[in-house]
């Protein structure tokens, strides 16, 4: 009889324990989702602040050409407008929206091959998508150097002026005041007054001249096949638009000069050459070539 109690009550305890440890199990687990999706949330939020300071190539090369206190670019920079609708270019063809047309077997040179539409899909960017109408609906296709002239508004044919993008700069601009970047005043120049927008956010801008910097001093990896694409379009164009100069400006002489001649390594690179490589951006590269010929 003691036996049988003695035994009924080891059953009793091992259930007592059983239980209990599938309480904690549970509760271990419900403990364990609740901090995944903590987690979850948190990562969403840092995306989300990212994606509202994540700025398109035009707006990183107008970044760079602002001055910080008066808030707009260099009167005597005419480079710039240009500058800017070959970022254009580039940014569609980073996104999957454009591309060169097949070399063929006589292998065309990359200034005469035509720009094809390759998506339609919305960027969520307004001037991306005007750029990208265009080239969509325009037979037959036109090359990367006639695009470029096409949306400056820089062409004699008169039935071809609706390309032109207008009013650019000031729409750049306006985005970068909307993702806080900039602000937006009015400065009285004796005979005109003009909208400027001076620098709100140094973090982003200071954030911007590092990558830069860091791209040929910290972070050279010498082979322009292995930079990230984007960083390596930044340069290019930011020193077609005539903008590059004011990236390395706070420099010490040392690093100014290192940093200089790196990029000029860049930029004697043979775009041809270059394009023919694996995974290189063909459009970026007959971008470069449009304005280095």
């Amino acid at each position: 009889m003691t036996s049988l109690t003695q035994r009924s009550s080891g059953l009793v305890q091992r259930r007592t324990e059983a239980i209990r440890s599938a309480a904690a199990d549970k509760e271990r687990d419900s403990g364990g989702e609740e901090d995944e999706a903590r987690r979850g949330e948190e990562e969403e939020e840092e995306k989300g602040d990212s994606k509202e300071t994540r700025l398109t190539l035009m707006e990183e090369v107008l970044l760079l050409g602002l001055k910080d206190r008066e808030g707009y670019t260099s009167f005597w920079n005419d480079c710039i407008s240009s500058g800017l609708r070959g970022c254009m270019l580039v940014e569609l063809a980073l996104r999957g929206r454009l591309q060169l047309e097949a070399c063929g077997v006589r292998r065309k040179s990359l200034l005469s091959r035509k720009v094809i539409c390759k998506s339609d899909a919305p960027t969520g960017d307004v001037l991306l998508d005007e750029a990208l109408k265009h080239i969509k609906e325009t037979q037959p296709p036109e090359t990367v150097q006639s695009w470029i002239e096409l949306l400056s508004g820089e062409t004699w044919n008169p039935l071809k002026l609706h390309y032109q993008l207008r009013n650019v700069r000031e729409r750049l601009a306006k985005n970068l005041v909307e993702k806080g970047v900039l602000t937006t005043e009015k400065q009285n120049f004796l005979l005109f007054d003009m909208t400027t927008h001076p620098l709100t956010n140094s973090n982003i801008k200071q954030r911007l001249v590092k990558k830069v910097q860091d791209s040929v001093l910290e972070k050279w990896v010498n082979d322009p096949n292995r930079m990230d694409k984007r960083v390596l379009a930044l340069i290019l164009l930011a020193h077609s638009s005539d903008v590059l100069e004011n990236a390395f400006a706070p420099l010490q002489d040392d690093q100014y000069d290192l940093g200089m001649k790196r990029v000029h390594t860049l930029l004697e690179l043979e775009p041809e050459k270059e394009s023919a490589k694996p995974n290189a951006n063909e459009l970026m590269w007959a971008v470069v070539a449009a304005f280095t010929k």
